[in-house]
């Protein structure tokens, strides 16, 4: 008899393999990066593919802007004495209308280059704007003979004015002329206007805007009561921001009525001088067109959601690869301690790339074919090519078939967690329970640390 090399014990092969599986994660984190940076690339071709539709809007307005003459004080020092001075300077007057309503339809478009797809629309707006003086506007340090009238501006605010394509505005009654610019340093359109008929009455502004945009419309309400209806054919809406609509969603499309009153607001109707300035600059900056800007608490926000991001269904599977991996090498550990088959430290690492390069397919064809057919190529393609290669490592077709069968219920559990957001954890959790009590109960008797001498015959 001659003596060979002792085999490994358990506790050495268990070690060895959970260095493996720690190695493979580098390759898991780099398909991570893989995912983010084709998330990254297809963010990139949606906003080529918007680039010159208009981007995410946002509406704000009509404010009716009235100048007026106003005293201010300044103290200066001459010859060494503080000297009080009282000048007259032009300032504003800015009035939010008490009652405000807008039809809004969607048209939404689908809009294609190369593997990417984004959704944009075109928004048909019907809206009236009813604006009165208060009668306590002496209480503000204005008089009403100081207000120049006729010198007035209706303003209206828009995130992107490359998506405008018409609007018109009839205000007491007789067509105004539109121009660019919203005042307050934000983007969109004005009007001038005489003002004097709001002496006597309210005064309505009826308007009638068409623009173009993508993903998302918003409107910063900011009348005494705010009214707004949307309607589109689209069947997957998302509604965001500090104020939620009364909806009705079907296959066919929605349909949404926002109702908003200024208590609900927290500001006042009238802003005068650089309190005014001050609300226009602060709606500026709300109107910034940026795609992942949040919805703020002062936006009614309506977006034509994508029912399937494939980039975040991929990321979120590669999150379950070290399962799939566990699960794996766990039934090779197994016939390896209890069926005696040796399985070697590169048979390990071969298994485990071949599960690796599982995430790598899923990502390439969903991008082509769709999460759920692309899931289903990757993981019959990864099984295919780990069971044919089990019955030569595992020297028998009936183990290969174990590992087959493992792996298309590992796949096909993955599949319904990354479906169940909400029991994902719950069954993840469960799962691997199960799985640690299998491999507690089939190693009961297992004595990690002993090895064995094994012995052939001497020829």
């Amino acid at each position: 008899m001659t003596d060979v090399p002792r085999e490994r014990a358990a506790g050495v092969k268990l070690f060895l393999m959970l260095c493996v599986g720690f190695l493979l994660s580098i390759p898991l984190f780099t398909v991570w990066l893989l995912v983010y940076d084709r998330e990254q690339q297809s963010q990139t071709a949606l906003n080529s593919i918007a680039e010159g539709w208009g981007g995410p809007q946002i509406m704000s307005g009509p404010y009716l802007v009235i100048p007026f003459q106003g005293e201010t004080s300044e103290t200066v020092t001459e010859n060494g004495e503080q000297v009080t001075r009282t000048r007259r300077v032009w300032q504003e007057l800015t009035l939010a209308p008490e009652q405000f309503s807008l039809e809004t339809e969607l048209v939404p478009e689908r809009r294609q280059r190369s593997i990417y797809e984004a959704v944009v629309y075109t928004a048909s707006n019907q809206g009236q704007a009813v604006f009165a003086l208060p009668d306590d506007l002496s209480r503000q340090g204005v008089e009403r003979e100081a207000l120049a009238f006729d010198r007035a501006e209706l303003r209206f605010g828009l995130a992107d004015m490359r998506g405008i394509q018409e609007a018109s505005i009839r205000f007491a009654g007789e067509d105004v002329a539109l121009q660019s610019g919203g005042g307050g340093g934000r983007t969109g359109f004005l009007a001038a206007v005489d003002a004097t008929p709001i002496l006597e009455t309210p005064v309505p502004a009826r308007f009638a805007i068409a623009f173009r945009g993508n993903q998302r419309l918003s409107l910063l309400p900011h009348a005494g009561e705010t009214g707004w209806r949307v309607t589109s054919s689209w069947p997957h809406p998302s509604f965001m921001g500090g104020f939620l609509p009364n909806s009705e969603i079907g296959d066919e499309g929605f349909s949404a009525t926002y109702n908003v009153t200024n208590l609900a607001l927290g500001r006042p109707l009238l802003f005068i001088g650089e309190q005014g300035q001050a609300m226009q600059g602060d709606m500026a900056r709300q109107i910034s067109p940026a795609i992942d800007m949040p919805a703020t608490d002062v936006e009614a926000r309506v977006g034509l959601f994508q029912p399937v991001d494939l980039y975040s269904q991929v990321d979120r599977s590669v999150k379950y690869g070290f399962l799939i991996i566990g699960f794996t090498f766990l039934a090779y550990l197994m016939f390896d301690l209890i069926a005696g088959v040796r399985v070697s430290t590169i048979e390990y690492l071969l298994v485990g790339a071949a599960l690796v390069l599982f995430f790598v397919l899923l990502l390439a064809f969903a991008e082509v074919i769709g999460f759920t057919w692309a899931y289903i190529v990757a993981s019959l393609a990864t099984t295919g090519l780990n069971t044919a290669y089990s019955a030569a490592v595992l020297n028998s077709r009936s183990r290969a078939g174990f590992i087959g069968a493992l792996l298309i219920a590992l796949y096909a559990v993955m599949y319904v967690l990354l479906n169940l957001e909400t029991y994902s954890l719950l069954i993840g959790s469960l799962l691997l329970f199960a799985a640690l009590a299998a491999v507690m109960y089939v190693t009961r008797h297992l004595d990690w640390g002993d090895t064995r001498l094994v012995r052939k015959e001497a020829e």
